[in-house]
């Protein structure tokens, strides 16, 4: 499982974004021609209209690869080494000289697994040994020697010290990273996001596209749990679009916000519901108005709840 695992990790490629993201020949042409930024994020917003995307720069310009030549999907970005932009990108890994993304990241976690195991195993194995070693049968034969001792041999003795600690070393630095990589699985973020956190419409959210732990943990793993472990492709989705959170903001801001604060409410005490991040459509490029869908009393909710967000924001 090792060496499988291992083996998928290196030779498969890195998803890249489809076609859809492209853009079409007189959009490339016209975006080529502009020089003023403004024209070109233009262009883009006209041409990213329909896709799936909620995220934006810091900046909150529509992310584009000049190199590819297309819009990025959310949590997708471009590879220096690779050359090429990988969806829902992690890191480029030297070990196994691969991108980590969506394509490989299950076959990734596997692979620091069953490597954290067989560390495991090689150093449980030699331990004893190990001790031993350290009560040599010192001045006699090795046949003389009684069974719970080892004869003085320098050579054996380190291999066995080579092995031990070489192990040792290996699990303790696999178990760091295998259990960092774990938590974020848990919060549904990549190595990238970590460090810098994907901007939505309301701002950067570190924990945009977090679900809760199960539903995260499924969307690497897949929902067959008997295919958890084996190092076969059961990821959820295509790569280019992903669900967020139906939550406006972090849920650490939030419950700051609310302890800060009285929370705010219309009508009858009750309080304002959050804007969601995930539609049917594209809300990134959206104008404010699609969300009043009622009268006066669903207008006045939308007023307090910006206010609660800017107060929130503020503080």
């Amino acid at each position: 499982m090792f060496v499988w695992s291992y083996w998928k990790t290196i030779f498969t490629h890195p998803a890249s974004p489809s076609n859809e993201f492209c853009l079409s020949k007189a959009d490339k042409e016209q975006y080529e021609k502009e020089e003023r930024p403004e024209s070109q994020q233009e262009i883009l917003r006209r041409a990213a209209k329909d896709l799936p995307i909620y995220t934006t720069t810091a900046s909150r310009a529509i992310r584009y690869c000049d190199r590819c030549q297309l819009i990025k999907p959310d949590r997708c970005h471009h590879c220096s080494a690779c050359d090429i932009c990988v969806l829902k990108m992690d890191h480029h890994c030297p070990w196994v000289n691969n991108c980590v993304g969506f394509s490989n990241y299950k076959f990734f976690l596997l692979f620091l697994m069953y490597s954290l195991l067989y560390c495991l195993f090689v150093a449980a194995t030699v331990l004893q040994y190990f001790i031993k070693f350290w009560t040599p049968c010192h001045g006699k034969a090795a046949e003389n020697c009684p069974k719970n001792e080892l004869p003085d041999l320098p050579d054996a003795k380190f291999h066995v010290l080579f092995l031990f600690f070489v192990a040792a070393m290996f699990f303790i630095s696999i178990l760091s990273l295998f259990s960092y990589h774990c938590w974020l699985v848990g919060k549904n973020r990549s190595t990238i996001e970590t460090f810098r956190a994907p901007t939505f419409r309301n701002g950067p959210d570190k924990n945009g596209f977090s679900l809760g732990c199960s539903k995260n943990l499924r969307e690497v793993f897949g929902d067959e749990k008997k295919y958890w472990l084996l190092p076969i492709f059961t990821s959820l989705g295509d790569g280019c679009n992903f669900p967020t959170r139906l939550v406006i903001m972090d849920p650490e801001q939030l419950t700051v916000s609310s302890q800060n604060e009285p929370a705010k409410s219309s009508g009858a005490n009750q309080s304002f519901p959050t804007r969601p991040l995930s539609e049917s459509q594209n809300r990134l490029l959206a104008s404010d108005s699609q969300w009043v869908e009622g009268g006066p009393e669903e207008e006045h909710v939308k007023s307090g709840a910006k206010k609660h967000i800017i107060v929130s924001l503020e503080s």
